[in-house]
């Protein structure tokens, strides 16, 4: 079959990958277009556009790439019909999937889509949207299949993908006998969110000189960008290719709200976690979010397990002071204790291959 995928954002592209892979394994005539990353590229995908001209965040940083984003839109729209796909899968990313999913459910043609955007959030009136343009739903996150049962739309969880990237005792070790601890630096993916955020975490490096600290880059962004950040900061380690490897050395970690937090949590690591916005894009997603916590270890477990550290709160002296705590016995003992209990929450291993289960057998005629 002919399998063409979207995903707009690093972690969408990790998880396009693992499925391509399960999908390979299944359908030896699987045959791959996508809008990705370096890690499809990498499993064999043929990519039309590359992740790092796709990464927008927040309202005013939408407002002002428009031009790009509906040159982008139309662009895929034309390569989808050129291609005739079976299957359109599309991964996360709502903001532009939603509308490829109208236009191609428009044009017949099959839409799955695999990591679903998180309208329990906000805007929650999607579901009908998703309900009218989305033939399949495959959810990796436990509460989600109840959400949507409450408005009649069957979904299928599959589990979360991380479990089978990220093995279960993969950090065996509390790293607290280190002679000389690593804290991990995971700012962001995007460039917009890292110009934001990293500045503040290289501010707070010099106020613990017996911590050594590395910064984990994103694979999209060169390293010049880091250059021109990280000027004044030579004792700041750089970590290219895998952040994993640097959680795997981690005795805690400063993390940007997103997939990252989930990561660190299940490489066993106390962290703080970090989010600061446009001050305009924060105050509009300020009316319209529903939901308590920002960060996906606290919205799974559903309290407050890591500190979060939110726009004005987001500075040195806060994030200072939630970094010393983290070299407390007792919370690091707690953190780590309710990490084990969230692993068990998101289910078994295996997400992609029975995501790639369900695209096949629920495809048409068979």
């Amino acid at each position: 079959m002919k399998y063409y995928i979207i995903a707009g954002e690093a972690s969408g592209d990790l998880h396009a990958s693992n499925l391509v892979k399960a999908l390979k394994a299944r359908d030896e005539e699987a045959v791959f277009r996508a809008w990705g990353g370096d890690m499809m590229k990498d499993a064999g995908v043929e990519l039309t556009k590359h992740i790092r001209e796709l990464a927008f965040m927040g309202f005013v940083e939408v407002l002002m790439n428009i031009r790009t984003i509906l040159g982008n839109i139309k662009l895929c729209k034309k390569d989808i019909l050129q291609w005739r796909p079976d299957v359109l899968i599309l991964v996360d990313y709502p903001g532009f999937n939603l509308r490829i999913a109208k236009w191609a459910s428009q044009n017949n043609i099959r839409v799955v889509y695999y990591i679903s955007p998180q309208i329990w959030a906000w805007h929650e009136s999607r579901v009908h949207q998703i309900k009218k343009y989305v033939d399949q739903m495959l959810v990796i996150l436990p509460f989600e299949e109840e959400f949507y049962a409450r408005y009649n739309y069957p979904v299928s969880f599959v589990g979360h993908p991380l479990l089978d990237v990220i093995l279960e005792g993969e950090n065996v070790s509390d790293r607290a006998n280190d002679p000389v601890k690593t804290i991990a630096l995971l700012p962001g993916s995007r460039r917009q969110e890292i110009k934001r955020i990293l500045p503040t975490m290289l501010a707070t490096t010099r106020r613990f000189p017996e911590y050594r600290f590395a910064i984990a880059c994103a694979p999209a962004i060169p390293d010049d960008f880091y250059d021109a950040l990280l000027d004044g900061f030579p004792e700041v380690g750089r970590y290219r290719g895998s952040s994993y490897t640097l959680l795997n050395e981690a005795y805690a970690a400063l993390v940007t709200s997103g997939t990252a937090t989930l990561e660190t949590a299940l490489f066993g690591v106390p962290q703080v976690v970090c989010y600061k916005g446009d001050k305009l894009s924060y105050l509009i997603a300020r009316r319209l979010i529903t939901i308590k916590y920002i960060s996906l270890v606290n919205l799974i477990m559903d309290r407050e397990v890591v500190k979060e550290l939110i726009q004005d709160e987001m500075n040195e002296a806060m994030l200072s002071e939630e970094l010393k705590k983290l070299a407390q016995p007792d919370v690091r003992n707690r953190i780590q204790s309710d990490y084990i209990l969230l692993r068990k929450i998101l289910g078994n291993q295996g997400a992609s291959g029975r995501a790639a289960d369900a695209i096949i057998q629920n495809m048409p005629g068979r």
